[in-house]
């Protein structure tokens, strides 16, 4: 399972087990969008290779308020 912790200057990923962290203008480069706009769906994707997606993809900014 991974485990996504976000905040305003990127997002606190925990991985099989390994923690890391993915800051804003990494996830921005490689999304192609705004931080604020990239949604959890798009930084779970960086992560895993075939995540499986539940529920509607939310937006950072949505997630952060």
């Amino acid at each position: 399972m991974t485990t996504l912790s976000f905040d305003e200057d990127g997002v606190d990923v925990v991985y099989e087990g390994t923690e890391f962290r993915l800051e804003k203008p990494l996830i921005e480069e490689a999304i192609e969008k705004s931080y604020p706009d990239v949604t959890d769906h798009e930084v779970l994707k960086i992560v895993e290779e075939s995540p499986s997606l539940n529920g509607e993809p939310r937006r950072i900014q949505d997630i952060i308020r």
